[in-house]
């Protein structure tokens, strides 16, 4: 009997069919002799929409609310029932045995299997593959090591529950909103108090007023000791500092205290997926969904990293024998720094690392034992990549060592603090590339009193930019690190939420939302609530239907709530300029492709671009990038420097880049012709004579 194996993606299902030794290719599954390893393209099934289950849902209304069904059941997704289809079909097949769950080894991968196997329904025994790389290796250890589905049961559930909570809160909040105020406003259970973080400290920042105070320094060989005061903004006015000067000129500047304190910092320990998004996107501008999709394609595609989705920075006990392996994987990025390891033994020095009991559901992000291809790494790659890499050669580093000196030097009742630094150990923090000079300091020594006065300004409060955003996430307990990217981009595409340069700021649309809705919902208290009780469910310790009761009631609240609120709602997005179709409104509308003006008639589809679109095509005068636009005569180019216009062709493409075979080939031809071009009669005359 065969196994139908069920992997999440295409891209993986090829990973096991070829350490699997399936070779028989078709275009749902790839077959051999004892397995069948078939796909899914994410998820194939989704819950039930209000219209599927009640007739009375189907409009949008504000008595039909709220919408708490007695069971939510699943459908197909129309754009992959094919594939759907397809597993129906190898499942029902008499030579398969047993089913194997290789989706993605997590909450949400857990929940595309299973729905399939629940749509298909497949009653034969079911096996899950749990792995954390996509290696040859992985794999094969992974089938050695198959678990029954139902050790996962737990994990299920949660994903259900999950999946039901969001559709409960989500829908009917969403519903209730757009209905009071005739406007395409979504809330949810996740999305609002994360957006609540945000317009918070864009608050702060609007009540912030800058102050300006003066500050004294004592100075002494370039170094600087401040004065100590109960409030570092005590001094306001210039004078009053001056005239105090003039008082601590008169007596000795005495050191009264030194001391020193020795510091040791341990190496960080692996990444997870929130801190390598924030760290990127600090370092980079890599929003975190691009920063994922980097990770992901490193895992997946090239197999040089573990798994990406995951919430811990430990690893098992049991991965002490592979970090040898890995060290030699990573000797061409990263020469120097392996090789030393590895000459002195190639042992972990950060060995709180390994604690089996702090790893979830995967450990900690690090590179895998397969060498990296780098010719095959675009730069995204490499950059993302070498984040990865250097944080593992951490853990095999010495510790950072320094001495921090203080010295307090105390003049009548005025004492003020210099601080110097001194690296004892480099460790894993490496060469330091400026060494600043030592002081030498006695107690009872006499210092020249010499003094600067600094003006300076306080500080606004700094916008919320990805990377904090993710950390406060994380915080409060906001979706998954597999969630949290998702989430920020769906803010920014229903048009609540904007990327402005290096920050996100809230749209006035968002500011009204998080003023319609209802205010338990705007705080991350519930939702985290809501998180732990899912962790709960996963553990075993509450049950899926106990937590829907609650989040039914919560629900119920919520929609009462926007029903009796009676805040108004102005539309932002509204424009003055009318839809030439039916005469209504236009509004402003933000997509992939750029912003565009689109008919707020309910039934018209009319919509046009609100700034033109910029093309790849260059200015043959200014060589800058010329927009396309377009007139009764159909879309033409235009230099917005030089008002040079250029038509399009009739296909309205751009003409085909030549490929290096093609190119070659012509280069050949002009050859040949050149050649020809060159030979004199005589010779041409010879040739032909041969011939014959």
């Amino acid at each position: 009997m065969k196994q139908l194996i069920i992997a999440e993606k295409p891209s993986v299902a090829r990973d096991l069919a070829k350490v699997l030794g399936a070779t028989q290719v078709s275009k749902t599954h790839i077959e051999g002799k004892n397995v069948i390893v078939t796909w899914a393209l994410g998820h194939l099934l989704t819950l039930k929409m209000p219209e599927d289950i009640n007739k009375d849902w189907a409009e949008w209304q504000e008595s039909t609310l709220p919408m708490i069904p007695k069971h939510l059941g699943i459908k197909p997704l129309p754009k992959t029932r094919h594939q759907l289809k397809a597993i129906s079909f190898l499942a029902n097949r008499k030579d398969v045995g047993e089913a194997v769950i290789a989706t993605d080894a997590g909450r949400e991968g857990e929940l595309v299997a299973r729905w399939i196997l629940e749509y298909v329904k497949f009653k034969k025994p079911v096996k899950r593959l749990w792995i954390s790389s996509q290696t040859e290796k992985a794999i094969k250890q992974g089938f050695k090591q198959l678990e029954p589905s139902k050790a996962y049961d737990n994990l299920y559930e949660s994903a259900l529950a999950r999946a039901k909570a969001d559709w409960l809160v989500g829908l009917n909040v969403s519903r209730a909103l757009t209905v009071k105020y005739q406007d395409n406003l979504s809330a949810g259970r996740v999305q609002t108090p994360t957006l609540a973080i945000v317009r918070e400290q864009e608050e702060k920042i609007e009540r912030f007023r800058p102050e300006k105070y003066y500050t004294l320094d004592l100075m002494y060989q370039g170094l600087k000791g401040r004065m100590q005061t109960k409030n570092p903004r005590e001094y306001k006015e210039r004078q009053i500092l001056e005239e105090k000067v003039l008082q601590l000129q008169k007596q000795k500047a005495v050191v009264s205290d030194v001391t020193e304190k020795e510091k040791k910092e341990s190496a960080p320990l692996p990444y997870d997926l929130t801190e390598i998004q924030r760290e990127a996107n600090q370092r980079f501008q890599y929003s975190a969904k691009k920063t994922l999709s980097i990770i992901q394609k490193l895992y997946e595609q090239h197999k040089i990293v573990t798994y990406p989705r995951t919430d811990s920075k430990y690893l098992t006990s049991d991965m002490k024998q592979t970090m040898k392996e890995r060290l030699h994987a990573v000797v061409s990025i990263e020469p120097e720094r392996a090789k030393n390891i590895l000459k002195n033994g190639g042992k972990v020095i950060q060995t709180r690392v390994f604690q089996d009991k702090k790893v979830t559901d995967h450990h900690g992000l690090i590179p895998t034992e397969q060498s990296p291809r780098l010719e095959k790494l675009d730069n995204d790659e490499l950059k993302i990549y070498r984040m990865i890499v250097a944080r593992f050669l951490m853990l095999f580093e010495l510790p950072h060592v320094s001495k921090t000196q203080t010295v307090v030097v105390t003049i009548g009742n005025a004492a003020f603090h210099f601080k110097q630094s001194l690296v004892l150990e480099a460790g894993w923090r490496g060469a330091v590339e400026k060494i600043d000079r030592q002081r030498s300091f006695k107690v009872g020594q006499v210092l020249p009193t010499e003094f600067n006065i600094n003006e300076e300004m306080t500080s606004p409060p700094k916008p919320v930019s990805e990377a904090t955003l993710l950390g406060q996430m994380e915080k409060f307990g906001l979706g998954t690190p597999a969630t949290r990217a998702e989430m920020i981009e769906k803010l920014l595409q229903s048009n609540v939420m904007d990327r402005q340069q290096t920050h996100l700021m809230v749209t006035p649309k968002g500011k009204q939302l998080l003023k319609l809705v209802n205010p338990s919902l705007v705080t991350p208290e519930l939702t985290s609530k809501w998180e732990k009780s899912l962790e709960k469910i996963a553990d075993g310790h509450l049950t899926q239907q106990a937590f829907i009761k609650e989040i039914e009631v919560e629900t119920k609240k919520l929609v009462l709530e926007i029903k009796q609120n009676d805040t108004k709602y102005v539309d932002h997005t509204l424009t003055q300029k009318v839809c030439p179709e039916c005469g209504e409104l236009l509004r402003e509308k933000n997509t992939r492709d750029g912003k565009f003006y689109v008919c707020s008639g309910a039934s018209c589809r009319y919509r046009r671009r609100k700034d033109p679109k910029v093309s790849n095509k260059r200015c043959p005068q200014c060589k800058k990038k010329m927009e396309i636009l377009e007139n009764k005569n159909g879309a033409y180019f235009k230099c917005k420097n030089c008002n040079l216009t250029e038509k399009l062709d009739r296909q309205g493409k751009k003409s085909k880049k030549m490929n290096k075979h093609e190119e070659k080939k012509l280069m050949k031809k002009y050859q040949k012709e050149t050649d020809e071009a060159m030979e004199s009669p005589l010779a041409l005359a010879l040739k032909e004579a041969m011939k014959k």
